[in-house]
C-alpha cells in the first residue's frame, strides 16, 4: 500500500496535515494542489513533492487523490470541466473528504464511474491535531470492495475507520454527526453564558456539568475555551454554520422537524454577520457570555 503514490487536492489545514501524516509514514505524497498557490507551494517545498498548477497534473501523479475542499461548489468544480481531475482518470481513485451534501458525493462518485475511476466518501469527525497525529475518526462510504483495498492507507490516517453503506450515506451521516455536535456546542455556551450572568463559579459548574446529564464530548473540547475566550480555529463558525445547513436542508427533505438545529445554525449565521465566522466554533460563546459581543 506505501507503494501507491498519493495526491492531495485542497491543502488547508486538515489536508495538509493528512499530507504530512503520510509523508511521515513513508507514502510517496506526489502532486499537491490548492487554489491559493502559496499554500500548495509551501507543502510541496517542506514534502519535497510537485505543487501542480492544474488538477489535471493531480491525477496523472498519483494514483490515489485525497480531496479536502470546503463545499458543494468546489466539489463540483474540481470534478468538472476538460482539466479536472476526471482527466484520464481511469483506474484512479478519489477519497473525498469534504464535509458536503450527500446529492453532490453521489454526482460526483458518477462522473468518476464515467471516467473509469472509482470514489469513495471519507467523511471526518476529527480535528487538525487528530489528521496531524493519524488518529482522524473516519465514515467511508462507497463500495465494500473499494473500502477493503484502501483500509490499511485508512489506517494509517484514522484510529477508527468504519465502513457505513454507499457513497450518499456516509455524507448523511457525517450531516448529522455535526448537527448534533453544533447543537451541544451552543447549549453548552448558552448554559455558561447564563451561568456566569447568574454569577456562578464556572469551573464548579463545568464540573457539575461532567457528573451529570450535561455531560457530553464538547464539554471536554470546547468548555475551558469559551471560558478563557480562546477560540483558535480547529473547526471555525463558517464551516459549523455550512455544516448545519446542510442537516437542515436533509431535514427539509425528509419532512422532520428540527427546530433546535435551525436555531443553532441561526447562531452561527448572526457569528459571520458580526465578522466572527473565522473563530472556532467555540466562539459561539461570545453571544451567550454576559460583556460579550453579542450580549
Amino acid at each position: 500500500m506505501k507503494k501507491m503514490s498519493v495526491g492531495f487536492v485542497g491543502v488547508g489545514r486538515m489536508g495538509a496535515n493528512m499530507a504530512r501524516r503520510l509523508a511521515d509514514l513513508g507514502y510517496p505524497v506526489t502532486a499537491i494542489y490548492d487554489h491559493h498557490e502559496s499554500l500548495a507551494a509551501s507543502l510541496a517545498l517542506e514534502l519535497g513533492c510537485f505543487a501542480a498548477t492544474s488538477l489535471a497534473e493531480v491525477t496523472a501523479a498519483a494514483e490515489v487523490i485525497f480531496t479536502v475542499v470546503t463545499d458543494d461548489a468546489a466539489m463540483r468544480e474540481i470534478f468538472s470541466g476538460s482539466e479536472s481531475l476526471l482527466k484520464d482518470a481511469a483506474g484512479k481513485v478519489f477519497i473525498n473528504c469534504a464535509t458536503v451534501s450527500p446529492a453532490v458525493h453521489e454526482a460526483v462518485a458518477e462522473a468518476a464511474a464515467a471516467a473509469g475511476a472509482t470514489t469513495l466518501a471519507a467523511c471526518m469527525a476529527s480535528s487538525i491535531t487528530q489528521a496531524r497525529q493519524g488518529t482522524l475518526y473516519l465514515m467511508v462510504g462507497g463500495d465494500a470492495a473499494v473500502f477493503g483495498k484502501m483500509e490499511p492507507l485508512f489506517n494509517d490516517i484514522s484510529s477508527s475507520p468504519r465502513h457505513v453503506g454507499a457513497v450518499g450515506d456516509a455524507a448523511k451521516i457525517k450531516a448529522l454527526v455535526n448537527m448534533v455536535m453544533n447543537i451541544n456546542t451552543a447549549g453548552l455556551a448558552e448554559g455558561l453564558g447564563l451561568g456566569a450572568a447568574l454569577g456562578l463559579d464556572l469551573q464548579a459548574l463545568k464540573q457539575v456539568f461532567a457528573q451529570t446529564g450535561a455531560n457530553s464530548r464538547v464539554l471536554e473540547t470546547d468548555g475551558d475555551d469559551m471560558l478563557a475566550r480562546d477560540h483558535d480555529c480547529y473547526f471555525s463558525v463558517a464551516h459549523a454554520a455550512k455544516d448545519s445547513g446542510i442537516a437542515n436542508a436533509l431535514a427539509h427533505a425528509a419532512g422532520v422537524p428540527v427546530p433546535l438545529s435551525h436555531a443553532t445554525e441561526a447562531q452561527y449565521r448572526k457569528m459571520i454577520d458580526l465578522g466572527l465566522g473565522g473563530l472556532d466554533k467555540s466562539g459561539i460563546a461570545e453571544l451567550t457570555f454576559p460583556d460579550r459581543a453579542g450580549v
